[in-house]
């Protein structure tokens, strides 16, 4: 398309696309990054075990897998713009949710609603991350997203900030401890008062949902169809090429970011109950996602400045998972505040890690772009698998040594990093 050819070419006509894509980071960073405060109040208001709690992250993030392909297919449709306009609209319907599982106290229509949402964001993942890749030059790929990073990530520090406004956790907490002295309906009704205070900040969610629905939709944002035809050098491709399973570079960046988005959602998402855990009440623990945020947010900026004019996007990759590693075995071999504090340093380690996967994993797949954006989109998953294996091996052997099965996931990092970006590519 003519719209695809003039963003690429000048870089001031991608400026609009950009902030209407950093608005929509900000906003699915919001919904994400709620998840870290809900798994504690879920567990009290719902009265689960820890490893039943950790079924808000499965929930969610199983919904990229499972509408993968439902995401390809709305986009084709209905294109770039309307799709996200959609995405948006059915995110909406998935916080509504909360309204009746609130008033219900049911946990299960709490994850039906986190599926839903979940399943709109996989849309707004598919169409996002590409489209910023594609509207520029690929050697600065990692610096764009790594802007719309800091978009989520902000948003991922002020949400369980903001939410924690409305729920009041120290008074949960010390309900949750009268549960053998206090009567059992007077136990219940005390937590059915809980499970409510999500109804107000989940109508506000809903609103902002449907404006920006709205907005979208009439926005002036070109469309933009990664599966044409490249004429850039880093996006010919032979004839052999039939189809994404052609690309063995493009299915262990799928690998890659299966182990990222794992190890990223366990440092965001269990930092709160992690630091109960160390003897931290859990209302003064709902700023504990902030820091982890925050420590991405640093790494981010390191990355606009840094990336490509002092070092290359598989440089930084490598970094990222060695500083992951060292942050892991920090974790597990040190307790109390220092360990806390290696587990919010874990944000540094995956700044730039997804900024880096998707170019690497989309260079030179021409007109599988598309498909092969499904693919990495579907590996997303790992933010539903890795911390509902930590939350089992907490059960098991505790929070603190549960943090062990983030190493392997950063050990394959660093290996596409270093080799596992290059297979089946021509030199």
């Amino acid at each position: 398309m003519d719209s695809k050819t003039s963003t690429q070419q000048t870089g001031q006509s991608s400026i609009g696309p950009m902030i209407i894509i950093a608005s929509l980071f900000f906003i699915f960073g919001f919904a994400t990054w709620l998840n870290s405060l809900l798994i504690p109040y879920l567990r009290i208001a719902c009265e689960l075990t820890e490893v039943q709690s950790y079924f808000v992250t499965f929930a969610f993030y199983i919904a990229y897998l499972v509408m993968a392909p439902v995401s390809t297919w709305v986009l084709n449709k209905y294109g770039f713009k309307k799709g996200m306009a959609i995405s948006l609209g059915v995110m909406a319907v998935g916080a509504l949710l909360f309204i009746p599982a609130a008033y219900t106290r049911t946990y299960l229509i709490f994850l039906v609603g986190l599926f839903t949402m979940g399943g709109g964001l996989a849309i707004l993942q598919t169409a996002s991350n590409p489209y910023i890749t594609i509207i520029g030059p690929v050697e600065t790929a990692a610096r764009r997203i790594s802007i719309m990073g800091i978009c989520n990530k902000v948003a991922g520090a002020i949400a369980p900030v903001l939410l924690g406004l409305f729920l009041n956790l120290g008074e949960a907490d010390k309900i949750a401890k009268q549960v053998e002295s206090m009567p059992a309906d007077q136990y219940s009704a005390a937590l059915d008062q809980v499970a409510l205070q999500v109804v107000n900040p989940y109508i506000g969610i809903v609103v902002v949902l449907v404006l920006l629905a709205i907005w979208i939709s009439r926005a002036n944002l070109p469309e933009v169809k990664g599966d044409e035809e490249e004429t850039a050098d880093h996006h010919i491709i032979s004839e052999d090429k039939k189809s994404i399973w052609d690309f063995p570079h493009v299915i262990l960046g799928f690998i890659a970011l299966f182990m990222y988005v794992g190890v990223e959602v366990l440092a965001g998402d269990t930092i709160i109950a992690y630091g109960v855990s160390q003897g931290v009440s859990l209302d003064k623990a709902t700023v504990f996602t902030g820091y982890t945020m925050g420590a991405m947010v640093l790494g981010y900026i390191i990355g606009i400045i840094a990336i490509p004019k002092y070092f290359t996007q598989e440089t930084a990759m490598k970094a990222c998972a060695i500083l992951g590693i060292i942050f892991t075995l920090g974790i597990v071999f040190t307790d109390g505040m220092l360990s806390l504090t290696f587990v919010a340093l874990l944000g540094l380690a995956n700044s730039l890690v997804w900024p880096a996967i998707w170019p690497l994993a989309l260079k030179g797949v021409g007109r599988f772009t598309n498909a092969a954006s499904g693919l990495l989109v579907m590996g997303i998953a790992g933010g539903a698998v890795i911390p509902l294996i930590y939350g089992q091996i907490a059960h098991m052997v505790g929070s603190h040594a549960a943090y062990w099965i983030a190493l392997p996931c950063y050990l394959f990092i660093f290996y596409y990093g270093i080799a596992g970006h290059k297979v089946g590519k021509k030199s």
